[in-house]
């Protein structure tokens, strides 16, 4: 699954609010493996839907055998159910059994005492009630209903009718009774009963459809290979299925019928991808099929069911948004690497979650690497070690294998996603890509279709290396923190001495790390490598001459914050000379701090031109547009760069630092880009515009309402709530009402803004109920409050004014928000 959708601008910064908040401490009860008592074998269902009540009706038969030991007995997850029938199949007859319900938990007594290896099936008869499920959910995953019904009584015109599920973490048994643990395998077949008209999609393959005669459709699907329970699926509704293959195996895309045109453009990666993992792997997708499927108003980023994907909303993209950057790339690579992480071998327990999520996580580095280039998936790197730096201290102190927590949803953070896939970047690093990949090709072949944890992953990799990796293991899967660096250096002329000193200045624990040194001398590179094993080490290289420069941690994979104290004249060296889009990257960070030094200018000046689009924005982003030097040498290289950049996103960038001019001499650029295909460069154009001249900005926004995404949404929400005009109103929440919840967030504060400026009273409350309702699509992620400051500028706004009325109504939201 993924909950980080996260990293990079976009969709995924701001969904990143929604998950990656500071999660609970690990104070808490020790959390076992689950015990094996019974087997689950196979599952089979038949279940129908009642839409208006928000309920399934269904009918389980569950074959299990005893694990270990002889048991007269079985306990099954069964969350708020009702109950209606409960049987042993015997010779094809309903044998009725004893059993007891908690309203979690069916406690059966079974007809006899099983030995070991002998089946047995249960039948059961129930209702599934998930609007009853008391779990409210994790800030990872915000609800636990498990079955979820879309705009059930098509109250809401314009939103699709839908029923999807969501398992993981063992929601599963809200719907279906199991034993809803990681460590149980079974095989399922699963009868849904829906209307004639819609589609439906469930794991494995579609093996029978049978038109019933009145307005519904059975359709069966059976998956004949075991998997978890928390990967069962279901999904139905009106969708356009684009038909795909990868070496003869059916993969398809399910997308709502107006975004039918898309499908192949959001999601055509996916054979390709396929392939690319399959190769490293040495594993052949092992399933019959892959299909991914976007339903409204999921409750995470993605989930990875065996053989079907599910995706939320937020994965659209028109062809517009695609040019300028495929925002969704990461989330199908990390899905699809869990068809063979996660499905095909499953963490034993929660608290092993990274033999999982960090193989995921880690996925989006591989794939960018492989596609675009090493450049792309050092960004992508970074950018993840970079959200696990931002965690801070209740980050630090958590270990990636976690035996204490208080909710599984809580092992779904910066650590197990973020943190362990830069982990893993480290561990290829040190073993090298090939024995990494035959360590995980070991690793998979001999857990195929079972369970997996951190001590197999070891074991497979020692195994391939032939290295003790105890040592590392013990540091950073079940250990905490990473090691802050301060590295400084001395040169010896007399005896042709360099020296690098580096010391770990975090508390506690001393790290073992093994690194690159490389050393730049008269042109020419030299690599060492180096283990620190101390809090302080000391390395010296006899050298010919002194060097331009000393890179240390040269393949730029440590986990730690590093303090350096190169020159600005080394960094200048370095951004010419060292490889890798982190050496760059460090340089126009150094250089953006002083940005008066000549020196710094020219680093930034050239990154402009860099050969990676991402180091292009990022020295953009950094100009300080009213620093002379910069002021008179940026202007024409952004022009150029405004103009004619092969990336969307690069011009945008030059658009957007021209326009910290406010400078009238680029409105003929702005009123250019104005026609942009670009929803990014017509939105920099917009902003900068609206700067010099607020009225024609507000007249070109009118000609852009009829097409606007994203970035464009949000650039005409802050121009009409800049300009004040209330009669805007009506068209941003008309805006709103089609939009994503991740765009929405940003709109929605510019609605407010506008809606403190309106004086009619039947407006404002018109306009300020609506504002709630769309706040309160923010309540699952529990961050309804932070409109609280925005409701509290319209109240101030409003007393100003006498409005009593009006303060009135605000005040009594706020209260509300705030949960007095």
């Amino acid at each position: 699954m993924n909950k980080r959708f996260i990293c990079r601008g976009g969709v995924k910064t701001l969904l990143l609010l929604f998950i990656m908040c500071p999660l609970r401490a690990q104070e808490s009860a020790y959390r076992e493996t689950p015990p094996k008592i019974n087997d689950l074998v196979h599952t089979k269902l038949d279940v129908h839907f009642n839409n208006s009540k928000e309920l399934l009706y269904g009918k389980a038969w569950i074959t299990l055998l005893p694990h270990a030991y002889a048991t007269d007995s079985l306990t099954l997850d069964a969350k708020y159910m009702l109950i209606h029938e409960l049987a042993l199949v015997k010779a094809g007859k309903n044998q009725p059994l004893t059993y007891t319900y908690d309203s979690t938990m069916l406690g059966v007594k079974l007809d006899k005492t099983y030995q070991p290896g002998e089946k047995y099936t249960i039948y059961i008869a129930y209702t599934a009630q998930p609007a009853q499920v008391k779990s409210t959910g994790s800030k990872a995953i915000t609800s636990a209903r498990g079955l979820y019904f879309t705009n059930p009584d098509s109250a809401i015109a314009g939103k699709p009718v839908q029923i999807w599920t969501q398992g993981e973490t063992e929601a599963s048994s809200a719907w279906f009774p199991t034993i809803d643990k990681p460590n149980q395998k079974t095989t399922t077949e699963i009868s849904m009963t829906v209307p004639a008209k819609h589609i439906s999609l469930s794991n494995g393959r579609l093996t029978a459809q049978h038109l019933n005669g009145d307005g519904t459709r059975t359709d069966t699907w059976k998956m004949e290979l075991p998997h978890a329970p928390y990967l069962v699926m279901m999904a139905t509704g009106n969708f356009y299925v684009y038909k795909d293959k990868w070496r003869n195996k059916a993969v398809s895309y399910y997308v709502e019928p107006a975004q039918a045109s898309y499908a192949k453009h959001l999601f055509g990666n996916t054979p390709e991808m396929m392939t690319f993992i399959s190769n490293i792997l040495g594993v052949d997708y092992p399933w019959n099929k892959y299909a991914q499927i976007v339903v409204r108003d999921f409750v995470s980023g993605a989930m990875e069911n065996t053989t079907a994907t599910v995706h939320g909303d937020f994965t659209y993209q028109n062809d517009r948004q695609l040019l300028d950057e495929r925002a969704w790339e990461g989330n199908i690579v990390h899905e699809l690497f869990h068809q063979w992480f996660g499905d095909y071998v499953t963490t034993e327990s929660w608290s092993n979650l990274t033999v999982n999520e960090s193989f995921a996580n880690y996925s989006e580095t591989l794939w960018q690497e492989y596609k675009n280039g090493p450049d792309a998936g050092d960004y992508t790197n970074n950018n993840a070690l970079q959200l696990y730096l931002d965690g801070g201290s209740s980050e630090e102190q958590k270990t990636l294998v976690r035996f204490h927590y208080n909710a599984a949803e809580d092992m779904m953070d910066r650590v197990t996603y973020q943190k362990g896939g830069r982990i893993l970047h480290m561990l290829r690093s040190y073993l090298g890509k090939e024995v990494f990949y035959k360590g995980l090709h070991r690793y998979l072949t001999q857990n195929a279709f079972g369970t997996g944890e951190a001590q197999q992953l070891r074991l497979a990799m020692e195994a391939v290396s032939g290295l003790d990796l105890n040592w590392f293991f013990n540091q950073w899967y079940y250990g905490s923190g990473h090691p802050y660096l301060d590295i400084q250096y001395s040169w010896d002329a007399a005896t042709r001495t360099q020296t690098v000193y580096v010391r770990q200045t975090q508390a506690g624990k001393v790290f073992t790390l093994p690194f690159a040194i490389d050393i730049y001398v008269n042109g020419k590179k030299e690599r060492h490598q180096v283990w620190m094993k101390q809090q302080a080490d000391t390395f010296r290289f006899t050298l010919p001459a002194k060097p331009d420069l000393v890179n240390v941690d040269a393949g730029k994979v440590l986990v730690a914050v590093k303090t350096d104290h190169h020159t600005l004249q080394e960094y200048a060296y370095q951004y010419r000379h060292a490889p890798l889009y982190m050496d760059r990257l460090e340089a126009i960070q150094s250089a953006a701090s002083l940005q008066q030094e000549a020196v710094a200018r020219t680093i930034l000046l050239a990154a402009c031109k860099d050969r990676f689009f991402r180091l292009r924005i990022a020295a953009i982003d950094s100009l300080n547009m009213q620093q002379p030097g910069i002021k008179a040498a940026a202007p024409p290289v952004l022009l150029s760069l405004a103009r004619a950049d092969s990336f969307t996103l690069v011009q945008a960038a030059a658009v957007k630092a021209l326009g910290r001019l406010n400078d009238s001499t680029y409105m003929p650029l702005f009123r250019e880009k104005m026609s942009s295909r670009s929803y990014a460069v017509q939105a920099a154009a917009l902003d900068a515009m609206a700067a010099l001249n607020l009225p024609e900005a507000v007249r070109y926004a009118g000609g852009l309402e009829k097409d606007n995404k994203g970035v464009l949404s949000i650039a005409l929400a802050n121009v009409y709530a800049r300009a004040g005009d209330p009669a805007k109103l009506e068209f941003i929440s008309g805006m709103m009402d089609n939009m994503f919840i991740s765009t929405k967030f940003r709109v929605l504060a510019a609605y407010l803004r506008l809606l403190a400026q309106a004086s009619d009273g039947a407006a404002f409350n018109r306009h300020f109920e609506n504002a709630l309702r769309h706040i309160n699509d923010y309540k699952p992620y529990n961050l309804q409050d932070r409109f609280i400051p925005l409701l509290q500028a319209i109240k101030a706004r409003k007393a100003a004014a006498r409005l009593d009325a009006q303060v009135k109504t605000v005040d009594a939201a706020i209260a509300a928000l705030s949960g007095k």
